[in-house]
């Protein structure tokens, strides 16, 4: 199992709907994707984005004091967003997830009326189900480092 695709929407400075594919295995050798740029560029926000799609609750832990703080708040080009949405692609063609899927679609969106959803392959689902689903293929919060 790995990550394919990053689909980032209104999360922190992230105005403009922003994907970053990652290179899968080849020849049975992992890669690796690293993500450059000068101070400010929101490189951190990539691993934030990461942390949260996968139901991080803590906003101490995503650099901020409350939910609102992770949606776009605006800057002189761009008002502010009224959502702030991630969607993680995973390839589990291993079946190391326990579901019928060689695809997971992780999606977690957060209104700011304080509403928020989590999404798996289009579908609402509850926050533990998305831990359990992930702590059973030991790709939970625990299981990688930035």
């Amino acid at each position: 199992m790995y990550v394919k695709r990053i689909e980032i929407n209104g999360f922190k400075s992230f105005a403009h709907n922003t994907a970053i594919i990652f290179d899968g295995p080849k020849k049975g050798k992992n890669s690796v994707t690293a993500i450059v740029g000068p101070n400010g560029a929101g490189k951190s926000n990539v691993a934030d984005a990461i942390r949260w799609v996968m139901g991080e609750q803590s906003m101490k832990h995503l650099r901020g004091k409350k939910g609102e703080d992770i949606i776009f708040a605006g800057s002189e080009g761009k008002g502010k967003m009224s959502l702030a949405s991630v969607t993680m692609i995973l390839d589990n063609s291993d079946g190391r997830a326990p579901i019928d899927y060689d695809e997971l679609v992780i999606a977690r969106k957060l209104y700011r009326s304080g509403d928020s959803e989590y999404l798996l392959n289009g579908k609402k689902i509850r926050l533990i189900d998305l831990q359990i689903l992930l702590a059973q293929a030991q790709f939970g919060q625990g299981s990688y480092s930035v």
